[in-house]
């Protein structure tokens, strides 16, 4: 029997999305946004020596296809990408109305996105009174901070030690559907924090907001505050069944790694392994030695997107590519007759481009057990029914198997 892993490199777009020009960055079109090959163009230029230097290093994500895929894409050049694929490659396109990360995964797993987002308006406070209202019942607080668009390390420099003050909550959004949730874990409390989160999401997932997110952080304001690896998202459940409950529900197993669990809200996944990138790609290594024939395993390696596409970190978001890459010989050295890897992402997040805001882009496929072949441009949905034909398992979405 064979076994699937899908791995999301969460932000690595590569360009060309048509309709780019439909997405902004503060006001901006994401027209011309390329994560992939603006990277590895400041690389070749020396404008991105920070921790690592030189062109772009991807031997392994190009032997598989990425370079081709990049041109296949956008018509982009990207040096040192220019190797001949040995693996299956091609360049998927989304259709849901938004560029976030839920909306990229589901329609991965089958599931294109079927309404409009609620997005909060660009003023303070962002949130209706009635809302800011129920939070604080909620909270047991009698008001919050922030309230506003901003970044999750710069509220927290600028809010963090009124928090520590008042106990109040520190509320903020991004160009994303989401509403984020910061209070220390020590003072608010971390069990307080989830629960307050976990009471608010049906509330928010009513008004077609996709994400609840629990931000708890440590620190003082005199050694700074940082955030902690217990964030928690709590998302609305996918619209229909996806790729996991189709396998699950052929009675196979789903593993889950990283943040999926919290992306599918649990549904169709039998066991979830996080932590931070490194521990996830040990992870994954594992899995490949352990995962029972006819299973899926899942995986989001998030870091590309939360730690450097929206801080504008060129380097930090190269040596991010080139630290995966050297990964990829121990996964792929695991696997057995009949496997299929899968390697894409989810929307892209370009570094080099304006605000902090994800960016529309195509995604790379790139496949590992099925020798060469190109698949040419494809849509996100075919990915989840590529896996299910190479697992037997029925198809239950819109796309189309390209193996």
């Amino acid at each position: 029997m064979t076994r699937a892993f899908l791995v999301v490199m969460d932000s690595v777009g590569i360009g060309g999305a048509p309709d780019a020009d439909r997405f902004f960055n503060d006001g901006a079109p994401d027209t011309g946004a390329n994560t992939l090959a603006h990277i590895a163009q400041a690389c070749a230029r020396g404008r991105a020596e920070q921790g690592r230097s030189g062109p772009l290093h991807l031997p392994n994500l190009d032997a598989l296809g990425l370079g081709a895929a990049l041109r296949l894409a956008s018509g982009a050049q990207a040096p040192g990408l220019g190797a001949v694929p040995q693996g299956l490659w091609g360049a998927a396109s989304e259709v849901s109305p938004g560029k976030d990360t839920p909306s990229g995964h589901w329609e991965l797993a089958g599931v294109p996105v079927p309404w409009d987002w609620h997005y909060f308006p660009r003023q303070v406070p962002a949130f209706p009174a009635d809302l800011l209202d129920e939070l604080c019942r909620l909270a047991g607080t009698e008001g919050t901070l922030g309230n506003c668009h901003a970044s999750g390390t710069e509220i927290l420099a600028r809010l963090g030690a009124e928090h520590l003050r008042t106990g109040w909550p520190i509320c903020y959004t991004s160009a994303d559907s989401v509403l984020q949730i910061a209070a220390h874990e020590g003072v608010f409390g971390l069990d307080r924090l989830l629960k307050l989160c976990a009471d608010l999401a049906p509330t928010l997932h009513a008004m077609r907001v996709c994400r609840v997110i629990a931000r708890p952080f440590v620190g003082d304001a005199e050694a700074g505050f940082t955030r902690t690896a217990n964030r928690h998202d709590y998302a609305i459940a996918p619209p229909a069944p996806t790729l996991c409950d189709w396998v699950q529900g052929a009675g196979r197993r789903v593993q889950a790694i990283g943040k999926i669990g919290d992306i599918f809200s649990m549904h169709g996944i039998d066991e979830v392994r996080t932590g931070p990138d490194a521990v996830l790609m040990d992870h994954l290594a594992d899995l490949m030695e352990e995962a029972p024939d006819g299973s899926l395993t899942f995986a989001n390696f998030v870091e590309f997107d939360s730690l450097w596409g929206h801080r504008r970190n060129v380097a930090g978001y190269a040596r991010a590519l080139e630290w995966f890459d050297a990964q990829l010989p121990r996964i792929l050295g695991r696997m057995r007759p009949g496997d299929l890897i899968l390697l894409t992402a989810d929307h892209g997040n370009d570094p080099t481009w304006a605000g902090t805001d994800h960016t529309r882009e195509r995604v790379p496929v790139l496949g590992a057990g099925l020798g060469a072949r190109g698949i040419g441009l494809c849509a996100y949905t075919d990915v989840a029914a590529s896996v299910a034909a190479h697992l037997g398992v029925p198809a239950k979405g819109p796309g189309n198997s390209f193996l």
